[in-house]
């Protein structure tokens, strides 16, 4: 695996920064809120893996598409969606992405591409290759990212589909963050290789691992993929090797997993990373501490428009469930 410097300067690091700045504050504005019950239901936070999702969405056109997991909220605020709303949505109101009837796992803004998550693991990566197959025959140049972690490479769908998304050459990128933990089952002992990303050359495709905790790696990998798949190329497998910081969900106290994990992790912290290549690259510290607080006051002021929006009106619970049979819906 090759993390080595090749270039992205002083600007490109910034926008970096600011992205998983603002992620690392959602997220731990998240769990204060959950830990002071104002969520209902649970929460999967991305905390620890922002150079996964920042480095592959700075690789993307606002008109390419992603499908997300259980730890979509890193995944969205990477591809540009507004913090008040998506925290207006975890707090259900009606002024979050989907009118607080999606909750934490279900962000989308079909405008800004981000297609969604669900609650089954690995379906994203079906939604994937259909959102590609409309692409191509479409010919509107978007590609699409798939991402999903090391427990959905274990699903069937996920080997149906990059079968045949590589016999069809669909514009997708599969982007696998392997944190080493499906839930509480350790990858390695459910699985007899290294790594994960080996398993694309059974479909004739690349498969590429990267140090999720290198923004920059994450992102000369994931724009390789993008161009390949954009070009007429086909997919490719990225696998992104990070740390979950929390366990599987919000107050998971994660007792299965050995204290060097954690340890390891902070020490890689990307976020830790990216303000010391700032840093190198020529920017001061109080430059990099206003990006911190910028990120912590879009966060408060979400977290305020999320606790004064309304809550949706019960008259509307099914509102958006049922379509007449004249109805046709496409994604632009």
């Amino acid at each position: 695996m090759d993390t080595a410097k090749t270039g992205c300067g002083m600007e490109w690091y910034r926008e970096a920064y600011q992205r998983m700045a603002l992620i690392r504050a959602f997220e731990t504005k998240a769990a204060e809120c959950f830990t002071r019950s104002e969520l209902a239901g649970n929460i999967h936070l991305y905390m620890g893996q922002e150079a996964s999702g920042v480095g592959t969405c700075l690789a993307l056109r606002e008109t390419d598409y992603i499908t997300s997991t259980h730890r979509g909220h890193g995944h969205c605020l990477a591809k540009g969606a507004s913090p008040d709303r998506a925290m207006a949505e975890l707090f259900g109101k009606e002024t979050g992405y989907c009118r607080g009837r999606g909750g934490s796992m279900h962000i989308v803004d079909v405008k800004l591409g981000i297609l969604g998550a669900n609650g089954i693991v690995g379906a994203g990566i079906p939604l994937a290759a259909g959102s590609a197959l409309a692409s191509k025959v479409r010919g509107d140049g978007a590609v699409t990212v798939a991402f999903f972690g090391d427990g959905a490479s274990n699903q069937g769908t996920f080997h149906e589909t990059l079968n045949m998304a590589a016999a069809w050459k669909l514009p997708v990128v599969f982007l696998l963050e392997n944190n080493h933990y499906g839930v509480s089952t350790e990858i390695h002992r459910i699985t007899n290789t290294e790594y994960l990303a080996p398993r694309a050359a059974a479909y004739g495709i690349p498969g590429v691992t990267v140090d999720g905790t290198d923004v920059e790696a994450v992102y000369h990998a994931a724009a390789e993929a993008v161009e390949r798949a954009r070009s007429g190329g086909g997919p490719t497998l990225v696998e992104t090797l990070v740390y979950r910081y929390q366990g599987h969900y919000c107050g998971d106290p994660a007792a299965y997993r050995p204290k060097e994990y954690l340890t390891e992790g902070k020490a890689k912290d990307p976020i830790d990373r990216a303000r010391a290549r700032l840093l190198e690259l020529g920017a001061v510290a109080d430059e990099v501490d206003a990006l911190d607080r910028e990120a912590a006051e879009r966060i408060e002021h979400a977290y305020e428009f999320a606790k004064s929006s309304p809550d949706p009106d019960p008259a509307a619970v099914i509102d958006d469930v049922y379509s007449s049979d004249n109805e046709r819906s496409v994604l632009r």
